[in-house]
C-alpha cells in the first residue's frame, strides 16, 4: 500500500516495506537542501584525523574517492577542483545533480557526476574500487533498504585499508527530542493548509508545539531541555530543519548500531572526525576520562562517552582493516604534514568550547605555534620545522595545539606543492564562478583554496569585493561602489545585527567598514591560502 499525506506533495510519503515508492523515497524534495561545505569529507583532514590517533589506512593521497549524496555540492565541486585523485560523486535529487555538475565543469575538475539512487550506483559495471567512500548527513534520514545498499557498496567497492566517512543522529542525545519531532511531523501532514508549502507548515508547527509548552504539557515539563531545544530551533534556517526533520526515514541511533550495520563490510571505528572531539579534555570531566580510558573495546568506549557527553550528532572515520601506526611511523607521518594560518593571528583566540562549557587553551602552548606559523610572511611549514621553532614543547602538545587550532579553523592542511600548482587555475575557475553566483544569491559562502584543498568560509558582501578585485578594481571605494550597485539594483540591503539597513548612506557606510576589515584583516589571509 502506498499513500501520501498531503496529495501531490512528494515530501511525506510513507509505504509498507517492498511497496514501490516515488523515485523521492520520502525524502524532502519540495525544497532545497543548504549549501553547507564540510571538512570532514576532505582527504588530508581524514589523513590527519587518523594519523593523529595512531590508525594506519592505505594511501589517501591521490584517492579514488566516491561521496554519496553530496546535495548542493559544495564540498564536492570543492574537493573534485582542488584535491588530487579520481572523484566520483551521486545524489538522487537531479536538481542538485545539475548544479553540481555546472560547479565541476565551470573548475574543469573532469568529475564524475551523478543523479543515481544508491541502488542505480550499485548496480553500474563501469563503478572503480574506491580508496575512500564518503557520506553526510544521509545515513539517519534513509531507510534500512538503503542503508544496507551502502554497506553493500562498501563491501564490494572499497580496498582494503580504505576509508568510510560517515555522519549521523546519535542517542543518547536525540533520544527525549524524538516525540517531538512526532508531533511536529504530524502537525505539518495533517494541520497545514493544502495550498500552504512545506516551510510555512513547519513554521505552524514549531509555534504550536511551542504553545503545546506554554499550555502546561507534562512532557515539557518532564524534558525542560527538549522546549529550550524547540527555541533553538525556531532561530534555525528552515530549509535545514525540514531536511532535519520531516523526513519520512529518520533514525538516530547508537554508535554501536552503525558499528554493528557496517560489520558486513568488515569496517571498523578509526577515528573521530570532528577533531576537537578526540580530545576528551574537552569534554569528559577528570572522572569520566579515566572511566573512558579503562575501556578497551572501541565500541563500548564510544558508546560511554556518548553518555558522558550526551552526544546528539557524530561523525566518523571508519576503516576497512585499522592497523595500528607504531609509535615512530606515527611520529613520522605526523612531521610530514603542513599547516598554514587560515586566520589574523592577532584575531585567534586562545579559547575552544567543549562539551563541558568553554576552555582557555594554554598561553604557554599556543603562543609559540601561533608565532611560529607567523613567522616568514605566514608561509606553510611542516610539523617538523614548527617542532624546531617551539623547543619548549614537547611533541605530543604540539600535535595536540595544531589539532585545536585546525578544529577551530584557525589554521589549515597543507597540500604538497606539485599539487597546489596543479590546484590554481581550477580553483580560479570555481572560484570565478561562485563570484558571478554571490551577485545574486547569498546561497554559498564558501569558496576553494588551491593550497590547502577546502573550502574557505567567505561572506557574500566580501565575495563582491573579490569579484570587484578580479575585475581589475583595486579602490576600496570601487568595491563599496560595486557592492552597492549590486544589492540596490535586486532591491536588497546590507544586514547588520539581523536587521535590514534602510538608507544609502547608512548601507555605503556599513559597507565602507566591512570593506576596512576586509582589506586589514581578511585580504591576506585570502591572498595566503590562494583566493586572491
Amino acid at each position: 500500500m502506498l499513500r501520501s499525506h498531503r496529495g501531490r506533495d512528494s515530501t511525506f510519503v510513507v509505504s509498507s516495506r517492498g511497496a514501490s515508492m516515488s523515485w523521492t523515497e520520502g525524502y524532502v524534495s519540495e525544497v532545497d537542501y543548504t549549501a553547507g561545505y564540510f571538512p570532514e569529507l576532505s582527504a588530508l583532514q581524514a589523513r590527519w584525523a587518523l594519523a593523529s590517533r595512531g590508525v594506519r589506512s592505505r594511501d589517501l593521497r591521490r584517492p579514488t574517492y566516491l561521496e554519496l549524496g553530496f546535495g548542493q555540492g559544495v564540498s564536492f565541486a570543492i574537493h573534485a577542483a582542488t584535491c588530487p585523485g579520481e572523484y566520483w560523486g551521486t545524489d538522487f535529487n537531479p536538481a542538485q545533480a545539475a548544479s553540481t555538475e555546472e560547479m565541476v565543469a565551470a573548475s574543469g575538475a573532469g568529475a564524475r557526476v551523478l543523479d543515481a539512487s544508491f541502488a542505480e550506483l550499485a548496480a553500474r559495471s563501469d563503478l572503480p574500487d574506491f580508496d575512500m567512500v564518503m557520506l553526510h548527513g544521509i545515513w539517519s534520514w534513509i531507510s534500512p533498504e538503503n542503508r544496507q545498499v551502502i554497506v553493500d557498496i562498501a563491501r564490494r567497492k572499497l580496498k582494503p585499508g580504505g576509508v568510510f566517512y560517515v555522519s549521523y543522529n546519535v542517542t543518547p542525545g536525540w533520544s527525549p527530542t524524538v516525540p517531538l519531532r512526532h508531533l511536529l511531523e504530524v502537525h505539518v501532514a495533517r494541520a497545514g493548509a493544502e495550498a500552504a508549502g512545506i516551510l510555512s507548515r513547519l513554521d505552524a508547527a514549531l509555534d504550536f508545539a511551542e504553545k503545546l509548552g506554554d499550555a502546561g504539557s507534562l512532557y515539557f515539563k518532564a524534558h525542560p531541555l527538549v522546549l529550550e531545544r524547540l527555541k533553538k530551533m525556531k532561530n534555525r534556517p528552515r530549509k535545514y530543519l525540514a531536511h532535519e526533520l520531516l523526513n519520512a526515514e529518520w533514525h538516530p541511533m547508537p554508535f554501536a548500531r552503525i558499528a554493528q550495520e557496517l560489520e558486513p563490510a568488515k569496517l571498523s571505528h578509526g577515528a573521530n572526525a570532528t577533531l576537537l572531539d578526540q580530545l576528551d579534555g574537552l569534554h569528559l570531566t577528570a572522572d569520566g576520562q579515566a572511566l573512558v580510558s579503562k575501556l578497551g573495546d572501541v565500541v563500548l568506549r564510544e558508546t560511554v562517552r556518548d553518555f558522558l557527553v550526551n552526544a546528539q550528532f557524530r561523525r566518523d572515520y571508519f576503516v576497512r582493516g585499522p592497523r595500528k601506526l607504531p609509535s615512530l611511523a606515527q611520529a613520522g607521518a605526523l612531521r610530514a604534514f603542513r599547516f598554514v594560518l587560515s586566520n589574523d593571528p592577532k584575531l585567534i583566540s586562545l579559547e575552544v568550547k567543549g562539551a563541558l562549557g568553554t576552555a582557555k587553551l594554554q598561553e604557554a602552548v599556543y603562543a609559540p605555534v601561533i608565532e611560529a606559523l607567523a613567522a616568514e610572511g605566514a608561509r606553510p611549514k611542516s610539523v617538523a620545522e614548527l617542532e624546531r621553532a617551539t623547543p619548549s614543547l614537547q611533541f605530543g602538545q604540539l600535535v595536540q595545539a595544531l589539532t585545536v587550532l585546525l578544529g577551530k579553523n584557525a589554521a589549515q592542511l597543507v597540500q604538497e606543492d606539485p599539487d597546489i600548482e596543479r590546484a590554481r587555475p581550477r580553483a580560479r575557475a570555481l572560484n570565478g564562478h561562485l563570484l558571478e553566483r554571490a551577485l545574486t544569491s547569498s546561497e554559498i559562502n564558501f569558496l576553494a583554496s588551491p593550497v590547502t584543498g577546502v573550502g574557505v568560509a567567505v561572506g557574500r558582501i566580501d565575495q563582491m569585493f573579490m569579484h570587484a578585485i578580479a575585475a581589475g578594481r583595486r579602490d576600496r571605494a570601487d568595491w563599496v561602489d560595486h557592492a552597492w550597485q549590486t544589492l540596490s539594483s535586486q532591491n536588497q540591503r546590507v544586514m547588520k545585527d539581523g536587521k535590514r539597513i534602510e538608507s544609502e548612506a547608512d548601507n555605503r557606510k556599513e559597507l565602507v567598514s566591512i570593506a576596512s576589515d576586509f582589506a586589514t584583516q581578511r585580504s591576506a589571509v585570502f591572498e595566503r591560502l590562494g583566493l586572491l
